[in-house]
């Protein structure tokens, strides 16, 4: 053993002083209170980690905990019934795990004074028994393991609680979390580790910082209808912003509104496996857009850690094959159905669960629709269908005996076929985020128009950008509505959290 380790023990724990636990009838003072707890704790981790690294004794372990936030209510009244959130069930005892009070600070003081004003009950701030992982304590951008090499004679982990998997899952969102006796119920969808996982991987996926994502998603299969993003926003940035603030690319790179050109360092980065572009608003009211590539893996990869931002929507616009012969190339599919075959969520939510159609959500689309195209009523019938749209695994289906999957998506009366959409959605109903589909035909294959250069050529240049801006006016519509009339009751289970 060497003389820096020589007086280790790893029973020896150091922490911050113990934290008393704060009542408060305040919202935004029990939110600065976790802000002031989570910012004391991680910088206790921080200065710890950065003393030992430059060669002081290795003496104990550290080890400092989340902030939580806790209600107590002993009764059964009701609260106000059009409320999909904000309350909680039966009387005991809630509580959450905290993490990046500063990122959520909005979503925290709306979630709090709506709890609050339901049960007239004070919440009270406290240190959890849930320990802050090192690498999650230094948040973006830090690269812990590369900075341990002074730790070659012991384990960084001997020293510093790392990510545990063992305990961040999905057993809350999916319904399965059954409390042990004695402990209080969840008062969230998602713990505080959960959390900080997700954050991790929208950085890594997505080459932006969570603090950019908006509260309404477009997700897309195909670079075209990024392509026609950046330029709409960018030329909306040079005239000035028309109410958004700023357009952020990956590598977080800025442009404000007002500006033509991005500032600082503009030396385009390698793009990630899913870059995000986002067009911003004053509180998060803008919108984000994501190229997941193609495939119901990256779809529920992209959803499972967006889901945490607790957005207010997101919605699906891409490509599909329209399955009726009526169908023309360039026509509109309303989804108000989903045919599973993806087979990713499986697991998490058996495909007997039915995905509802969003009334919300799909009145947006609807309308959005005839504003762009100038269609009403039922002449919209001769450029959209609204029906079922299969989500199927296998990209080259039609290689196969069609004798099955043609069989199963007639029986279904689908009348489009992608690889995404009721991943999209499915996930959007497991985590609560009101989702929708707004496809555009661009293939026939069961009627002998296969996707071919030439054709995709000629149909990319006259539908991307009409339906790119139908999308968009969905968003604005949907951003139009109180979060509370937005997020719909049908998305919530017999015992759900009190936050959204």
């Amino acid at each position: 053993m060497s003389n820096r380790i020589s007086s280790f023990s790893p029973n020896d724990i150091s922490s911050p002083s113990p934290f008393q636990p704060r009542t408060f009838n305040d919202p935004a003072k029990a939110v600065d209170a976790l802000t002031e707890l989570y910012e004391r704790n991680t910088a206790f981790l921080i200065d710890n980690f950065t003393k030992l690294a430059k060669g002081a004794p290795v003496t104990t372990r550290y080890r400092a905990f989340y902030p939580q936030v806790s209600i107590e209510t002993t009764s059964f009244s009701h609260v106000d019934s059009r409320l999909s959130y904000g309350h909680v069930t039966a009387p005991g005892v809630y509580t959450t795990t905290i993490t990046r009070p500063h990122l959520f600070k909005h979503y925290l003081t709306e979630q709090l004074t709506l709890l609050m004003r339901s049960h007239n009950v004070p919440v009270v701030v406290s240190e959890s028994t849930t320990p802050i992982p090192l690498h999650f304590a230094f948040g973006e951008g830090a690269y812990v393991e590369a900075s341990a090499t002074a730790f070659e004679d012991i384990p960084l982990r001997d020293l510093f609680d790392t990510p545990d998997l063992n305990t961040t899952d999905d057993e809350i969102a999916n319904g399965e979390y059954i409390p042990p006796p004695g402990e209080p119920s969840p008062l969230a969808p998602f713990t505080a580790q959960r959390i900080d996982y997700s954050l991790a991987r929208l950085v890594h996926y997505t080459a932006t910082s969570a603090a950019h994502f908006q509260n309404f998603v477009l997700f897309t299969n195909y670079q075209f209808y990024i392509d026609e993003f950046c330029k709409w926003a960018r030329d909306l940035m040079a005239e000035g912003g028309g109410g958004y603030t700023a357009f952020v690319e990956p590598g977080n790179i800025i442009t404000p509104a007002g500006a033509s050109q991005p500032e600082g360092d503009t030396s385009p980065p390698r793009l990630p496996q899913m870059p995000a572009y986002h067009l911003k608003k004053k509180g998060h009211a803008g919108i984000t857009m994501i190229n997941i590539g193609v495939g119901p893996s990256n779809a529920k990869t992209i959803t499972d850690h967006v889901a945490v931002l607790r957005p207010h929507a997101w919605l699906m616009l891409g490509h599909c094959a329209g399955l009726r012969n009526s169908q023309r190339l360039g026509d509109y599919v309303l989804a108000h159905a989903y045919m599973r075959e993806d087979h990713v969520l499986d697991d998490d939510l058996p495909v007997w669960v039915p995905i509802p159609a969003l009334a919300e959500v799909q009145v947006a689309l609807e309308a959005a629709v005839a504003e762009i195209t100038g269609y009403e009523g039922f002449e919209l019938k001769r450029i959209m269908r609204t029906g079922t749209v299969g989500t199927i695994d296998n990209r080259n289906w039609e290689l196969r005996d069609q004798a099955g999957p043609v069989k199963r998506l007639s029986q279904a009366r689908a009348v489009a076929l992608d690889m995404e959409s009721a991943t999209i959605a499915a996930n959007g109903f497991r985590f609560r985020v009101p989702y929708g589909t707004l496809l555009c035909v661009s293939d026939k294959p069961l009627h002998g128009e296969l996707k071919l250069p030439g054709m995709a050529t000629a149909f990319y240049r006259t539908q991307v950008n009409q339906h790119l801006q139908i999308g968009i006016r969905a968003i604005q519509k949907l951003a139009e509505m109180p979060p509370e009339k937005l997020h719909s009751r049908k998305l919530r289970s017999f015992f759900e959290t009190a936050f959204q």
